[in-house]
């Protein structure tokens, strides 16, 4: 006997729960990753969050590698808009991809296993492509060139996230991290390295500016550099 034969009266309802699917699914593990890691947005997590069992979750997304490559394709979002000279373009496109990091930085901790499958991720691939549309390179050589521009981005950022985890644990600034650092060779006998002695007699990691100031110029720095080896294809390609 339940409660509405006893009463005689229906039971209330509390409106029925949001329906599950692949895009809540995802847009919650996202927000779990975003707020404390990767590893906060497991299938258990996740099931957690949304009141449900883990099981259930794979009727939508499939596997946990499924659910981690909606996580990267949604997280990513379409590409900026993006036009004119190729050098601008594909700075845009980089610098947006950096942007995209610094929102979701878990996504640098899931391993790249292959070519873009994602309808964002697509769109990424091609707004590269666009970029160079107008360089006279192959398809070969633009194919290699956002490859060179997307993981340099990658690892640029990781990199110096790494870095900066470090420091934070440490508590110490990037100035304080190079002090150390000098310290730390001077122990080194350097008779055999010429160019090591003369860097740190030349006082090179003097003046150093803010943390941020100096991640920025060195990001800046190295993919300027790339972006120049690409001018060096194009002019080849002429």
């Amino acid at each position: 006997m339940n409660e509405e034969t006893v009463t005689g009266k229906p039971r209330p309802r509390v409106g029925r729960p949001a329906e599950l699917d692949a895009p809540r699914i995802v847009a919650t593990a996202i927000a779990l990753a975003d707020e404390a890691g990767l590893g906060a947005a497991s299938l258990t997590k996740v099931a957690a969050a949304l009141d449900v069992t883990p099981m259930s979750l794979y009727r939508h997304i499939g596997s946990k590698g499924g659910l981690t490559d909606l996580m990267v394709d949604t997280a990513f979002g379409p590409p900026p808009t993006i036009a004119g000279d190729w050098r601008p373009a594909l700075r845009e496109w980089a610098n947006g991809q950096r942007a995209v990091f610094a929102r979701h930085p878990w996504i640098t901790r899931i391993p790249v296993t292959g070519p873009p499958r994602g309808s964002n991720a697509l769109a990424w691939m091609n707004a590269g492509l666009a970029a160079l549309r107008d360089t006279g390179l192959d398809w070969r050589a633009k194919i290699g060139a956002i490859t060179v521009v997307g993981g340099y981005v990658r690892q640029a950022f990781v990199t110096d996230r790494s870095i900066a985890e470090r420091r934070g644990a440490d508590q110490r600034s990037e100035a304080q991290d190079l002090d150390a650092y000098q310290r730390d060779v001077s122990a080194v006998d350097l008779s055999g390295l010429p160019e090591i002695a003369a860097l740190f007699t030349a006082q090179a990691f003097a003046d150093i500016p803010p943390d941020d100031e100096s991640a920025n110029d060195d990001f800046t720095f190295g993919l300027e550099l790339i972006l120049d080896g690409i001018a060096a294809a194009i002019a080849r390609s002429a």
